[in-house]
Order: structure tokens, then sequence, then C-alpha cells
């Protein structure tokens, strides 16, 4: 039931009622509560937003609510609203549950007009402050309130007519306009706002007061915060509350001043204050970088007996909420007021320092300080990273699919990538979009970006395994190779032209941004220790080679989830062997060919198991259509083309019309519901038998020298129980005969991936006939959604603007369709084969999110890209803390 009281004083109100009062408000109300010196006020609740949003108007009764509520406050400070002789003036500021820095909007000194400028002039002597006040109000109450109706009204017009005085002042900075010139600035304004209105500023105070509620309210669904919660993923129907609370100014003269701090640093976690402050300015100066501030320890020397005080506060704070603090003050006339606190925002080296610092001084315990640590911040810790685009404006946006930094030069296909990789260039691989044979330019460059594709396209799939930042499905991209450059939103950039793109955030720039390397920590250590103590769910990693698969154990991986054969054959010594395997006329030379291969494949598997020392691995059988080994047909006519024109010998011709005449015998119309996977199997079983001889023969190969070895098998995108035992009886007496030729046995398991919908819903006549299940959750996604995984970077962002899709399906497992199937699956698959090995090896393997999920709904383990297993291992951690009850709350 809805809670009737819809304002609460500041009094009124205590840290535990965040739902309700929001965030800021809440700890308002606590600050008053413990006798810290807050300049008092009243909380419209988060209740209220929400009943405006769908009225469409202020509910009945809440102005009468509000104004008992101020009356409370005028009479506490012996002033009152709008009154010319004795006025109060206000602050209106959004307040969520969920702290939203500058996502929503906020009004300061409202309450002023022509009447009560003149008692605040008579009542400081100060004209200059008094005005410098008005000007602001005149310009943030157009802005923010009226600005809606009235583009013209914006923020940035009123800079430009204060810049034109300033100019004709000869004034270099705003504090260097005396009184008379701010006065004529007001007047200016007014004269501008009625230009554009038709209608004289508001002077009423207690309209004033009404219209910026209101406005505030409003900025709860404005875009920027739309977008900050479709990020941090909040809920869009929490609301926000309002802050209606007593002004206090920093920039009445010399012994005024306003900033803010840390009570650690945000940066790095050291225990020490971090922040800034400004003498003679109101909070907006520090927040909007129109001065520039000083660090907060010169506080001490311009106020030392206000230093010590607010060292004092600091510390009290911090232990009261026993987190690290952001915290808002002013000093007015030598007084110093807090207007609120929060949990301090804080990279992920931070939080991590913080978090381990804070359990060492008995401030939290071991749990407490898990569930502090958002997972996926320890990506920060791992990749390198964007030291600062400050002042850079970014040219494009797009998804942000591989995190972390790089600049680069542009190439605009894999082999020129390659090339210039090979000159000592740092490359940054531009493509509409990216296909198997990009690898090796992949791997050669230091970041990609491409037009199409979406979290879990091909690019970012290959991203996220190998640590290459990346941004996919950057719509604003238009590629013209022929011109070899690109453009984004007017601005053009040709090949061999430096770049930078942030796979954190999916910004791309145009000029060569500073990158700093991930610092790993001693700390980082400890953390992830006590996330291991906690977690019960296994975390394995997706690896395709033996450096990975060491990068994977040295992040705490406990075995491979998703070996992936067919990037094996993507080295240039192999696409030959590749190449006469699937054009092969006859089974002698596809034979020829795939005994070639078996010796590389075999080579691989060996490395991987030595690497992996004894702890298992899941190896999935050949899965993509057999077409995404050749190259595609419109490169080959090509080629074709150009061998005709140019005379070249009949042997080449012949060699390229046989080879067009192999590919296009093998298009499908769609590919990936065609001959791949299990079918492929089925219908040229010598490649399988060929990988699974390879398996084998690695591991015998590896047990011969004394270590241990745990194969397991993975048959992928099967629908019906046929198919795996069709398989299992064609494989298993080849693993039989290796093993007997070898000389020696190896344990081993055949299992299969979970992919398609049917698959799932016959899980109790499928079971029994495996060992394990893997959910290939990115293929189970896509078949269950009907969309595709490299086209849906098109309108996925529009559905989750739109509040379509509450998250991205392809990122999040979908817990009530997708999860539901996999729930049925688990429950099924365990009634008939209790001793079934349950995991997961889509991306959604790393997805915080989807590893609570996966816990809660039973599987042994989850499987993501190495550089995501610390997120994995943490998620774990506190999907078994959040269970048990004893997690507690944290600020987003």
């Amino acid at each position: 039931m809805a809670n009737t009281k819809r304002v609460y004083l500041f009094r009124e109100g205590n840290a535990t009622m965040r739902d309700l009062l929001g965030g800021k408000g809440a700890n308002q109300a606590e600050m008053t509560n413990i006798g810290l010196n807050v300049p008092p006020g009243f909380t419209i609740t988060t209740e209220t937003c929400n009943e405006y949003t769908k009225l469409g108007e202020l509910p009945d009764g809440l102005w009468e609510e509000v104004i008992a509520a101020l009356a409370d406050v005028e009479k506490d400070m012996g002033k009152k609203l709008g009154d010319p002789a004795n006025p109060l003036l206000v602050s209106v500021r959004s307040g969520a549950k969920f702290s939203m820095p500058g996502m929503m909007d906020t009004v300061l000194n409202l309450g002023l007009n022509d009447d009560t400028l003149k008692s605040i002039v008579a009542a400081t002597g100060n004209e200059r402050f008094a005005y410098d006040a008005y000007r602001r109000f005149l310009m943030m109450f157009s802005d923010i309130v009226l600005s809606g109706d009235y583009p013209q009204l914006t923020k940035h017009n009123f800079e430009h007519i204060f810049d034109a005085l300033k100019e004709q002042k000869g004034a270099k900075s705003d504090t260097e306009v005396d009184a008379a010139g701010l006065k004529e600035l007001c007047a200016q304004y007014k004269v501008y706002f009625k230009e554009v209105t038709g209608s004289d500023f508001p002077t009423d105070a207690m309209e004033q007061l009404r219209l910026s509620i209101i406005a505030v309210f409003k900025s709860w669904n404005n875009e920027r915060a739309i977008i900050y919660r479709n990020r941090e993923k909040i809920s869009h129907d929490l609301g926000t509350a309002v802050n209606v609370q007593t002004m206090v100014f920093g920039n009445m003269g010399e012994d005024c001043g306003t900033g803010v701090a840390f009570t650690r640093n945000a940066a790095t976690g050291e225990h020490h204050l971090f922040g800034e402050f400004l003498k003679n300015a109101q909070g907006e100066d520090v927040v909007a970088g129109v001065r520039t501030p000083e660090e907060i320890s010169h506080l001490e020397d311009e106020f030392p007996e206000i230093y010590k005080e607010f060292v004092n506060i600091a510390q009290k704070l911090e232990d009261h909420y026993r987190d690290m603090q952001d915290i808002e003050f002013t000093i007015e006339k030598g007084r110093l007021f807090i207007l609120q606190c929060r949990a301090g925002k804080r990279t992920g080296v931070a939080a991590v320092k913080i978090a381990v610092d804070m359990v060492n001084e008995k401030l939290v315990t071991k749990e407490e300080a898990l569930t502090r640590v958002p997972p996926e911040a320890l990506e920060q810790l791992l990749h390198p990273r964007i030291k600062s685009s400050k002042g850079i404006k970014e040219i494009a946006k797009g998804l942000n699919a591989g995190p972390g930094g790089a600049s680069g030069h542009v190439a605009l296909d894999g082999k020129t990538a390659i090339a210039m990789a090979a000159e000592g260039k740092k490359v940054i691989l531009v493509r509409k979009e990216t296909n198997p044979d990009d690898l090796g330019g992949m791997l050669a460059s230091k970041g990609v970006l491409t037009q199409l594709g979406g979290r879990t396209s091909h690019a970012a799939l290959v991203a996220r395994q190998y640590g290459i930042p990346t941004v996919c499905g950057c719509g604003a991209l238009k590629i013209d190779e022929a011109a070899r450059s690109f453009s984004a939103n007017g601005v053009t950039v040709k090949e061999g032209e430096v770049i930078t793109i942030d796979g954190t955030l999916g910004l791309v720039y145009n000029v060569e941004l500073e990158t700093e390397p991930a610092s790993v920590t001693g700390d980082f250590g400890i953390f992830m220790g006590w996330a291991d103590e906690f977690r019960k769910l296994g975390v394995r990693a997706n690896a395709d080679t033996p450096e990975h698969a060491t990068e994977a154990i040295n992040l705490g991986a406990e075995g491979i989830g998703l070996c992936r054969t067919e990037h094996m054959f993507l080295g240039a010594d192999r696409a030959p062997f590749v190449r006469d395997m699937i054009l092969a006329e006859n089974e002698e030379v596809r034979d020829a060919a795939l005994a070639k291969l078996l010796v590389q494949q075999r080579e691989d598997f060996v490395g991987i198991f030595k690497a992996m020392g004894g702890k298992p691995v899941t190896i999935r059988l050949i899965d993509p259509p057999l077409h995404e080994f050749l190259p595609a047909s419109d490169s080959i006519r090509t080629e074709l083309r150009r061998l005709m024109d140019e005379g070249g010998s009949g042997v080449a011709i012949a060699q390229q019309g046989k080879l067009l005449a192999g590919v296009e015998d093998m298009h499908e119309a769609n590919p990936m519901l065609g001959l791949r996977g299990c079918r492929l199997s089925i219908y040229f079983p010598g490649i399988v038998n060929m990988q699974v001889g390879a398996i084998i023969g690695a591991a015998c190969e590896v047990k011969k020298s004394g270590m241990e070895v745990h194969p397991e098998i993975m048959i992928p995108l099967i629908g019906t129980v046929n198919e795996l035992t069709h398989l299992k009886e064609q494989l298993i007496p080849i693993a039989e005969r290796t093993m007997k030729e070898e000389g020696i046995e190896v344990e081993y398991m055949i299992g299969t991936m979970i992919e398609i919908p049917r698959a799932a819903l016959t899980a109790d006549e499928i079971a029994p006939e495996a060992q394990f299940f893997s959910f290939g959750t990115n293929d189970l996604t896509q078949m269950g959604y009907g969309i595709s995984r490299d086209d849906a970077g098109r309108f996925l962002p529009v559905y989750i603007d739109k509040q379509i899709f509450k998250a991205d399906p392809t990122e999040t497992i979908d817990e009530k369709g997708i999860g539901r199937m996999m729930s049925i699956c688990v429950e099924d698959a365990k009634k008939v084969n209790p001793t079934i090995k349950l995991g997961i090896c889509g991306e959604h393997g790393g997805d915080p999110d989807s590893v609570k999920f996966c816990h809660k709904i039973g599987l042994h383990y989850v499987s993501c890209s190495p550089k995501r297993t610390p997120v994995a291992r943490l998620a774990a951690a506190q999907a078994v803390i959040e269970e048990s009850g004893r997690a507690v709350s944290r600020d987003k």
C-alpha cells in the first residue's frame, strides 16, 4: 500500500528510508538526526514523483503538505519564502534511491525577485553577492524549469549574454565582474526572457517553488537520466524524491566557500581526504568547472579551524555509514554547513583497496566488503584504461563490447592491420562487421571498431576472449572502402590516421588519448580470496590457446568451460589444408587434408592440457558452417576478374573458378540455422572424427608425461537425443581406438551444449545420454527471441530506451523466458541423471546478474572470457551472501 504521507521534514526521516526519501533525502535526514549542521528542509517522496508521472500534474493534497513543511522551515530559520522584509531562499534538488550524479535537475537561490533582492543586499551589505545569486537564479530557473517549452532559454544562450558583457567590461572571469556589471547582466537576462516568452520573469516565490518541483519530477525521465539508468541497471519505476533545502551561500565574500570531498581517494582508494574547494563560490562552480578549484588540502591554509572541523565530520560520517563518503559542504561567513553526503563513486582499483582496508580496520565484515564492490568494476583492474578524456568530445558512440581503452592507426581490413602491426604501428581495426577471417587482423590490433553487431557478435566475443577493447554497433559509422576512410557525425578519418576507442564506455575519439596499464595489486588477490571462500559456483574460462589458458589460470579459473576448435583452423599455415578438406572432390583427398590437420590440432590440445595442469577442459567440436572458413564469394569474383583482366595463368584462373563454385555450392539462405554444429558432424563425419582423435591422442600424450588430464568433448547444437546418440556411436569407437594405439587410457566425458530451445525442453530424454550439459546462451537467446545477435545492435538500444525490453537479453539472461527454459532443463536433467554436470559457456557467464541466476537454478559452474573470470568469481560470492541475507545494501 502506498504511503499516504508525501512530505517529510529532514528531522522526520532516517537513513533506512532510501526507497521513500531517495538517497539524498535519507542522508540529509540522518545527518540532521546525528547532530550535524545541515541547513533545514524537507523531502517530497519518490512515490509522489511516480504519482506525478502517471497523472501529469501534482496530486491533490501535495501542495498543502508542501506549504505546511515550508512553514516549519520558515519558523526554524526566522525567515519566510517571498517575504520582501526577511526572505528565505531555498534550493530544489533531485534525489533518487540510487545515486545518479548530475543526471537530474537542481534549482538554486529560489525565492529571489526584485523585492527580496533588496532585502538580501541590506542584510548582507554585499550588493555583488546578491546580484551574483540573482543572475544564477534567472539563468538556472529559465533553463531547468522553462526551456522545455522555450528552447531558447537554455543555459548556453544566457552564458553567451554573460560572455558578451565580460568582453565589454574587459573581465576574463566571472569573479572580475563587479556589482554594477552583475546588476546590468540581470537586467539583460530579464529583457531576453521577455523577448523569448512574451512575459515577465516569474516573481511569485511560491509559483517558482511549484514549477521547480514539477521540473525536478520531470527530470527523472530526461534522456541522460534514462541512459544512465540503463547503463547502471537501475529500475525506471523508482522515481526521484525532491529535496527543498534552505540556501546557504559560499559566495558572500572571502570568508565563504564551497567544495566537494571524499573521505578516501576515489581513484586509488588511499586513506586520505580527496576533493576540491573554492573560496567565494557556489557549489555549481565546482561541479560545472567554471572556475578551477583548489585541492581540499588548501582549505587548511585558508580556514584552519574549519578544516579541522571538516576532517572530524568526514571521519564521523565514514564511521557512521561504514563506507567511503562523498560530502558536499558550504562555508558561509566562517560557518561550516554539510549539504549532503552519499557513498562515494570510485574506480575499480579504489573499490577493492577500500574494501580490503575497511575489513582490516574492522569497519565492515568480509561479506559486506564483497557486496560493496560491483563485480563489473573488477574489469577496470585488468584492461588498459583511458587516462583522461577531459575536454575531448567523442565523434561517435556505439556498444561497449570489449572493455578498456586503445589508440592506434586506422586499418580498414585485416590484412592492412597485420601489415601495419608488422611495421611496429599500433592499429585500430575498423570494419563494417567482423568474421572469423578477420581474427588475424583483430589479434594484430589494439582495438576493434565495427558499424554493425551487438555485444555477442563475433567482434565482441573475440574481443572479450582476447582482451581487445572493442566498440560494436556504432551506427553513425559510414565506411567508404573506395576512399579508404570512414566518417561519423560529419568527421572524416582516413586510413592510417589515429583514433582512440573506449571499449568500456563505447566512445570513439578522432585523437590519440593516453592510456594507462591495468594495476592488479596485492589487495586484489586478498579480495578475490575472500570471494572464493564464499562462492559455491565453479568458475571456468573460455580459452582456445595455451596463452589464454595460462591467463585464465592466473585469474582464478578452475578449468576451461569452452575451447572453440574452429579458431584453430584459422592460422595461415592451416588455411590450405582446411580449404582442401572442404573442397575435396573425393574422400581420399579429404582424408589426406584431415590427416595433416590432425597433427596440428593434437599439438594445440597438448599445449592447452599442459597449461591447465590437470584441470578439466571442455572442447567444443566444430560448430560454424564451413563457408566461414572460405573467402567471401564477392572477393573471389574480384580476384577472378583481376586475373582475367591482367592475363593471369590458366591454372590460377581455374583454381579461382573452382573455389568460387565450391563457395556458391555451400551457400545457405540462413547459415546460422543451416549445416553447422552436430549436423555438420553427421554430414561430414571426417572432421569430428579427426578432432576426437586429436583430443584423445593429446590427452594420452600428456598423461604419459606424468600430468593429470581431464578432457570433456562437447557436441554442439543438438535439438534431439537421436543426434547425440548417433554421434556418440560414431565417436566413442574412435576414442577407444586412439587410446589402444597410445597404450594408455584416459578418463574423458561426452556431453552437449544446450542452445536450441527444443533441447532445453527435452532434457529428460537427452540427459541420460550426456555426462554434462553446458548452456550456450548466445544461441539459446537468439533462437528463443528470434533475433540475430549480429544484427540486433540496430534495434535493441531502441527497445531498451522505449522500455520494450528492460535489459539487453544478449547481455543479461532473460530470467522469465530464456531463464525459464534453463530452469526446466536443469530440473528435468537432474531427475533422470543426478550426477550430470551443469554449466554455462555463453557470454552471459561473465555477466554478474546472469551468474547469480545460474547459482539460483543450481548450475555447477559458469565459464566466461579469461578477463571476466574475477567478475564471475565475485558475482558468485555475492549470490551466496545475498541468498543468506548477510548482504548489506550499497549505493549503486
